[in-house]
């Protein structure tokens, strides 16, 4: 009886873990009632992270990152696509690109913030893309407008290499599985290295 007993308690307690599991499996994926009512949706992606090293200056290798980019005007944007005219729009939009096919849509430097720590430090995220080719995926899935301008990191580390990093395009975007979306996405990525490689060059 004690024997039956104690393997009646074993099977209670793995059903009872089973129905645990499979009710935070089922949040996971359809998503966990917030206080407030609202759902939220949690989820777990890879992402492909891309370091370069060079014993190329700083400066040098910021210069020729900026010389391959055009410059994001939101105003051109702006009057381009009022005008009605979806050709002439998508031309003044894809005149603002640089050589790379990308433009700068701004800078931030968090070396002169690490000042404010103290620390003397180079280090300078762009933020860079191109309004077209965002289209060619925000149009299929509005969320890849998340990763749509990317971002790149140039700072020189401890031992004064000039470093560049950033996040894979095709395994930011792959979260959505979207066949309409990858080919542009892997574009990207190609993009994107020959902007970084023929900089640190």
């Amino acid at each position: 009886m004690a024997v039956r007993g104690r393997w009646t308690l074993l099977a209670c307690t793995v059903l009872l873990s089973g129905v645990v599991l499979g009710g935070v499996l089922v949040s996971g994926r359809f998503g966990v009632q917030r206080l407030g009512g609202n759902p939220v949706n949690d989820s777990r992606f890879v992402v492909d992270h891309v370091r370069l090293e060079t014993d190329k200056p700083f400066e040098e290798v910021a210069e020729a990152f900026e010389r391959q980019l055009g410059r994001f005007d939101p105003d051109v944007r702006n009057v381009a696509t009022e005008s009605g005219d979806t050709e002439a729009a998508k031309a003044r939009i894809g005149a603002m690109a640089g050589p790379s096919g990308f433009m700068l849509f701004g800078t931030t430097d968090h070396g002169a913030l690490l000042r404010l720590a103290g620390q003397k430090r180079k280090a300078v995220q762009f933020v860079v893309g191109n309004p077209l080719i965002a289209l060619q995926m925000t149009q299929h899935d509005l969320r890849a407008g998340l990763y749509a301008p990317l971002r790149v990191l140039l700072y020189e580390d401890d031992r004064g290499r000039t470093c560049l990093e950033y996040d894979r395009p095709s395994s930011l975007f792959g979260q959505f599985q979207n066949d309409r979306i990858s080919p542009t996405a892997a574009m990207l990525d190609k993009k994107l290295e020959d902007l970084v490689t023929t900089a640190i060059r």
